[in-house]
């Protein structure tokens, strides 16, 4: 049997999920795949042709041998949710997606393997596309305790281009998909994106709980009168400000996603002013990413941004009217580039 799903981008909300702000997420046409079937022993056997590597493990011992024990924590998931395995599998697992560059590749991954096994079971399960997205999460995030939000696991689940509210209940809204053709770019950059997560996210969380306290009512989702902040320290009040401006910047977004012909250059203009506070303020760009950009906008896209945790990995230029064009700009400063559009969300092939 074989599963895939796809990456994703940020449309708006980048570093916002995690404070409880909602998203509006792009599943992308670039996909992960797993291929697989039932062994007769209770080894599972996970062959990544595109690493180099394989992986072993038995269906006996599923206690988590190492950070990130993604392969074993889905079954665990499964196994919460009532599944039993009586017998292992052997797969091969292979992506077109960039890997550690922001665009979901492990969420991506895991959405498969979690489809995978709902139908690999004693007793074989159709779980819905939310679903999947839900226990992904829990096989992701829970159960290593790690900083990220829900938009990964659940914008390439579910797929094409949605709004995630996941306060104060989880809330998905699908979107206009008609957007036409992005350009990824992967700086191709390490980046350390536990690091970036845990620093962008703590010094907000506790700015949050500073202005709680000040007042029990005050939401970031509500907060607009600048004097419930003014007595902040100048580098806080800056901070305070560049998670309103972008929270604020997703609701224009949202507002032009909902009509049936959206203003492109005004969402092309609204990914750049995201990224400007992405840049400015939260400080996740690198100057290839800029260089990058530049050269995207030199080339006629309509917007873009940084992706992702951000600290390297991959941009994106909003490019309905000459993608080609804007990929090769992108490739002459040295990116990466691939030409994608909004696509379906995890399907059995």
């Amino acid at each position: 049997m074989q599963v895939s799903t796809p990456g994703r981008i940020c449309l708006f909300g980048e570093h916002q999920d995690y404070l409880g702000l909602p998203v509006i997420a792009m599943a992308i046409s670039l996909r992960a795949k797993i291929d697989g079937k039932k062994r007769k022993d209770r080894k599972v056997v996970i062959h990544k042709p595109d690493l180099g590597v394989t992986e072993y493990f038995s269906l006996d011992d599923l206690i988590y041998s190492k950070p990130r024990d993604y392969f074993k924590s889905g079954i665990n998931v499964c196994q919460m949710e009532g599944l039993t395995f009586s017998s292992g599998f052997e797969c091969e697992i292979t992506s077109e997606i960039p890997i550690r560059a922001g665009t979901s590749s492990s969420s991506a991954i895991m959405v498969s393997w979690i489809h995978f096994l709902s139908r690999m079971a004693d007793e074989p399960v159709v779980w819905d596309q939310q679903k999947i997205g839900e226990l992904a999460y829990k096989a992701e995030v829970t159960e290593f305790n790690e900083p990220g939000g829900m938009m990964d696991q659940y914008s390439v689940a579910v797929g094409n281009i949605i709004y995630l509210e996941s306060e104060p209940t989880l809330s998905i809204q699908t979107l206009n998909p008609n957007l036409g053709a992005f350009v990824l770019g992967d700086s191709c950059e390490p980046k350390d994106t536990m690091g970036i997560l845990s620093r962008c996210r703590d010094s907000r969380i506790k700015l949050i709980q500073k202005l709680k306290h000040k007042n029990p009512d005050s939401t970031i989702h509500a907060l607009k009168d600048q004097a419930e902040y003014s007595d902040l320290e100048e580098d806080e009040i800056e901070l305070v400000k560049g998670t309103l401006k972008n929270r604020d910047l997703l609701y224009e977004g949202l507002g032009e996603l909902e009509k049936d012909e959206p203003n492109h250059k005004l969402i092309g203009s609204l990914f750049t002013e995201h990224h400007a506070v992405l840049c400015d303020v939260l400080k996740v760009s690198t100057p290839k990413i800029e260089s990058m950009l530049d050269a995207a906008f030199d080339a006629g896209a309509l917007g873009g941004k940084i992706n992702g945790s951000g600290g390297g990995g991959c941009m994106f230029a909003y490019a309905p009217n000459n993608s080609v064009g804007i990929a090769e700009a992108i490739e002459k400063v040295g990116g990466k580039s691939y030409i994608v559009r909004a696509d379906e969300g995890t399907i059995i092939n």
